[in-house]
């Protein structure tokens, strides 16, 4: 699966894409930053440096394999792009991130646009939250 959905994005299939496309669509975290994917290669006995990981995740934003995400006071974070719209929580205690969506949060940022004379052609919605106490 990870070759097709590779070379379908224009890149060559080499063995640290394949391993870091595994790590990103087999994790249970679904925001990781290239130095979650860095330990995840380095717990596995993979043999990828840091940096090799930051410019695979580049070319696979580039390529529309992932999104990356830059919540504030944190570093960025990447998800497969899945072609699903979502907006995102961030928990400003643990750093957790959450994802969500509402159609109504959807219709009235349509409507916004519009009213001011515009049409929505993308938007990112972050919610920065705390657990109620």
């Amino acid at each position: 699966m990870e070759n097709s959905e590779l070379r379908k994005a224009g890149l060559k299939v080499t063995l640290p894409r394949v391993k870091i496309l595994q790590i990103l669509e087999s994790s249970e975290q679904h925001h990781m930053s290239a130095e979650d994917v860095f330990k995840t290669l380095m717990e596995t006995g993979e043999d990828v440096g840091l940096a090799t990981v930051y410019r695979v995740l580049t070319q696979f934003e580039t390529a529309g394999l992932v999104e990356r995400h830059n919540f504030d006071g944190g570093h960025s974070v990447f998800e497969l792009d899945r072609g699903d719209h979502h907006d995102h929580m961030v928990c400003v205690d643990t750093g957790d991130v959450l994802e969500f969506h509402s159609d109504e949060i959807e219709r009235l940022q349509e409507e916004i646009a519009k009213k001011h004379g515009y049409e929505l052609t993308g938007h990112s919605l972050v919610l920065y939250v705390r657990k109620k106490r």
